[in-house]
């Protein structure tokens, strides 16, 4: 999720791809096997739903976020200074990344926690998973080399038909609270918003992926503090849980999540590693069943699978395009 914050990302899924990098590199040993790294960054991803439930406990949905970011930030600048990597020159370098931050990372990362104010983490996760159907429709209006086909078409339909039936519309919608459902379905949109924007203004600039990562989470977590110091006040405690909740959901599913990321596309190619976008729901719901007691009925899981399967179709080539 939450997937997912990065510095240049494809148009379909809530994982980036490494389209600022600069000149190729040898290929390298990795010291898991992919699968291994899959499984994991579904797990950590899936259950940041849930954490950020646990985080909202005890603490207003922005200083959830803002901390989030802030252990995101530190890992990724530790990494930075191992690698001996700098940041990007250039202010219009910095502003550009600056608004993909606010799109991709502040902006969304907010919209979810105050989301889960009002529904369960199951649900967030499920919303999540629309990402790539907005990336989708977004990318056939804004980029012309993204023609629309009949396929992609039919992805989109089927995707949103899923939507509606997690929201239960024959019901008239009284199944799920419709602003937490509404903020969640923003945040994906907004993850799209951000991808198409990396696209057109970050994509093959020569920066590596770890340095444009770095920077766009550093002015995440500056946009974040002057936001939080605005419109909340301090904490007066700080429980262990949320704290502890807050604290992993940073370093494991901001920081840590994205260096595995950019790891597997370096690895198996963007189209292998974007597939981690269709577990997460799954993992997400099972999270919140399991260790939170969140309800489930039927049409949310039957839901989830037809949103999934509307994402997977509207990324689908033909066989003669692939070739």
């Amino acid at each position: 999720m939450t997937t997912a914050p990065a510095a240049a990302t494809d148009t379909a899924t809530d994982t980036p791809t490494d389209t600022a990098t600069g000149p190729a590199r040898a290929p390298r040993r990795a010291f898991l096997d992919w699968r291994v790294r899959f499984t994991a960054l579904s797990v950590v991803w899936g259950f940041s739903f849930l954490l950020i439930k646990v985080g909202t406990d005890g603490f207003a949905p922005l200083q959830v976020t803002l901390g989030r970011m802030a252990f995101g930030s530190a890992v990724l600048v530790a990494a930075l200074a191992v690698r001996r990597e700098r940041l990007p020159r250039g202010a219009r370098t910095w502003g550009h990344i600056a608004v993909a931050a606010f799109f991709v990372n502040a902006l969304p990362f907010s919209l979810f926690a105050y989301a889960e104010l009002h529904i369960s983490s199951s649900l967030a996760g499920i919303c999540n998973a629309t990402s790539p159907l907005w990336a989708m429709l977004l990318a056939l209006v804004a980029l012309r080399e993204d023609r629309p086909t009949r396929r992609r078409v039919a992805g989109l339909g089927l995707g949103f038909a899923g939507v509606l039936t997690v929201l239960g519309a024959w019901r008239g919608f009284t199944g799920q609270d419709p602003l937490g459902t509404v903020l969640a379905l923003l945040a994906a949109a907004s993850y799209a918003v951000g991808w198409i924007y990396v696209r057109r203004t970050l994509a093959g600039l020569g920066h590596s992926h770890l340095s444009v990562a770095g920077t766009q989470l550093l002015l995440g977590t500056a946009q974040l503090a002057v936001a939080t110091a605005l419109f909340t006040s301090a904490p007066t405690a700080f429980p262990a849980g949320p704290l502890l909740a807050v604290m992993t959901l940073g370093v494991l599913g901001t920081g840590l999540a994205v260096l595995v990321q950019h790891g597997l596309v370096a690895d198996v190619g963007p189209t292998t590693a974007h597939t981690v976008t269709y577990v997460i729901p799954v993992i997400a719901t099972a999270a919140g069943v399991a260790l939170l007691g969140e309800e489930l009925t039927w049409n949310t899981p039957v839901g989830a699978g037809v949103v999934l399967a509307g994402a997977a179709l509207s990324r689908s080539r033909p066989r003669e395009e692939r070739r």
